[in-house]
């Protein structure tokens, strides 16, 4: 499986309906997921792009990783609050999703994908 472009109407049914609860974060996903906000012509979201297309086929069967294109999808840029990009949202099935901002190398989404969305301990190696 690869990453999954999201429009607003996919991000309503597939990740929170913030129009109808905009005062609470209700997860609709079947398991937990990384959304990275990211714009065509930035050069680090484009050096992780490769990336997350790795990183989503070797947690295939435990995440989804999405992608929504800030200058295509305003709304939900401005709904997070995006001011950097590339911007990453890590939503865990039961928590309060947690952003990170910046380029981050390999190394440091796994552990944030084995931490903060599979609640495994990771050493740093």
């Amino acid at each position: 499986m690869a990453t999954t472009h999201l429009t607003k109407s996919d991000f309503l049914k597939k990740v929170a309906n913030y129009e109808e609860n905009p005062t609470e974060w209700k997860y609709l996903g079947d398991k937990p997921c990384v959304i990275d906000f990211y714009a065509n012509w930035c050069g680090p979201c484009k050096m992780v792009a490769p990336i997350l297309e790795d990183l989503s086929k070797e947690y295939e069967n435990d995440i989804y990783i999405y992608k929504i294109n800030t200058e295509e999808e305003e709304e939900l840029a401005a709904a997070f609050g995006i001011r950097s990009i590339p911007s990453m949202l890590f939503c865990p099935m039961n928590e309060t999703p947690q952003m990170a901002m910046g380029a981050l190398p390999k190394q440091s989404l796994k552990q944030a994908i084995e931490e903060v969305l599979l609640g495994k301990t990771v050493e740093i190696k």
